[in-house]
């Protein structure tokens, strides 16, 4: 099994509301920056359902690859909306929809549909800025200026009011986690299982999370608006970001993560002997790793963008973006901000964020320098691969099989729903 590109989605999708033309529905539900189409499978809710027929119809919207170098989402989308065909329960009082693919033109981009190493992924790797993502826009842009696919999924979320909006995620080396705008009481148990029987590690101190309550293993709360805590890797605002937009009509929305790569490193709970000096030791490579991209990027700024290379432009954008990041993060490692204390797990998940952030500006830049054929392309491979290299002996990293990221998304996207509609059910059967 591979990761399938957006039209398999699409081609995919529309054989399986071919076969069940009762219950399912593809329809476009807008239109990208480079015009193509944004599909929406929707499944209907089942017929009759008993008591729960009496209540309102609650939808759950699923949102597969807003991030382009994250491609597992669309598969699993796949596989749920297969599951909910064939399986009533689900959908005894709820309608479910599946925005295939958020960022088709970032997709485009990102060409890995079966990468054999952690080098291959990088090969032809790409991740738009964050202005460019369609989930993270709105916090980064004012509202005049959002890209389209972000006003068609804020679109969506209007028309549907999803009871549970679930956004597909994916990390290229560690473990698995959840991010949720609301506690889901009862998640981690079946999260936790799943990770287990399938032999995925839990991250449990995963570094977009850093600082935010924890109500189990590997399930983190976004902190509410007017809180201290806040991500310190991002200058986005979470939320600001369309998984809040949801909350207008008392919507939950959770991130469910799922690596490739796995390592053990990123579940290991015992304290680390010396956090802060572990955080400035990783400041000081990051910025070192940092300056030789940003020298070869800067050497490259005299020369024209190569004619006839349309990857070229959201390339370098993607590039300076992830370069400006930087300085804020190892100041921040640098400084008092670093923990006095902190798990081997939260300091591997840091350690893995920093190597992923240079190696992906690097990536990015060797496919702009080996399309211009500059002479600085060889120097920059061989850094590529090494850094691949070490990142993935650093981690011990394992493949974790398409399928197996597929089936342990799923898993904890219907317990996601099966919880949050039993606190929903507690609520009000309560007197």
């Amino acid at each position: 099994m591979r990761y399938p590109t957006p039209l398999e989605l699409a081609l995919a999708a529309r054989a399986l509301a071919d076969e069940h033309p009762a219950e399912a529905r593809l329809r476009q539900a807008g239109t990208s920056r480079a015009g193509q189409p944004l599909w929406l499978l929707s499944v209907a809710p089942a017929a009759g359902g008993g008591a729960a027929s009496a209540r309102p119809r609650r939808n759950v919207l699923v949102v597969a690859g807003a991030h382009a170098n994250e491609p597992v989402g669309g598969a699993t989308a796949l596989s749920l909306a297969r599951r909910v065909l064939h399986d009533p329960a689900p959908r005894a009082a709820c309608g479910w929809h599946f925005l295939l693919c958020a960022d088709p033109d970032g997709a485009d981009l990102h060409r890995t549909p079966r990468p054999y190493s952690l080098l291959d992924y990088h090969r032809n790797f790409y991740r738009p800025p964050g202005p460019e993502q369609p989930e993270w826009a709105p916090s980064l842009l004012p509202p005049d200026r959002l890209p389209p696919e972000t006003l068609a999924l804020t679109a969506l979320i209007d028309e549907l009011r999803p009871v549970l909006q679930v956004s597909l995620h994916a990390t290229d080396l560690g473990g698995s986690w959840v991010q949720l705008t609301r506690d889901i009481p009862g998640l981690a148990e079946p999260f936790g299982k799943s990770a287990a029987e399938l032999r995925i590690p839990v991250e449990n101190g995963a570094s977009d999370a850093a600082g935010w309550p924890s109500p189990g293993p590997g399930i983190f709360v976004i902190p509410q608006p007017g809180s201290e805590a806040a991500g310190v890797f991002h200058p986005e605002d979470t939320r600001l970001s369309t998984w809040y937009h949801a909350h207008r009509y008392a919507g939950t929305t959770a991130i469910v993560e799922v690596p490739m790569w796995a390592s053990d490193l990123v579940d290991d709970p015992a304290p680390h002997p010396d956090p802060r000096g572990a955080l400035r030791m990783l400041a000081g490579r990051l910025a070192a790793d940092t300056a030789l991209v940003a020298g070869m990027r800067e050497a490259l700024r005299p020369r024209p963008l190569p004619y006839g290379d349309p990857a070229a432009a959201p390339l370098l954008r993607a590039v300076d973006w992830t370069l400006a990041l930087i300085p804020r993060i190892t100041a921040e490692w640098a400084g008092s901000g670093a923990p006095a204390e902190a798990t081997a797990a939260h300091i591997a998940s840091i350690d893995a964020f920093g190597r992923r952030l240079s190696l992906r500006a690097a990536a990015m830049l060797l496919r702009v320098l080996r399309g211009q054929g500059h002479p600085a392309a060889p120097a920059l491979d061989r850094l590529v691969t090494g850094w691949c290299e070490e990142f993935a002996a650093r981690f011990q990293a394992r493949w974790v099989p398409v399928a197996t990221q597929v089936e342990h998304q799923a898993r904890t996207v219907l317990a996601t729903y099966e919880r949050l509609l039993a606190q929903h059910r507690q609520f009000t059967d309560s007197p």
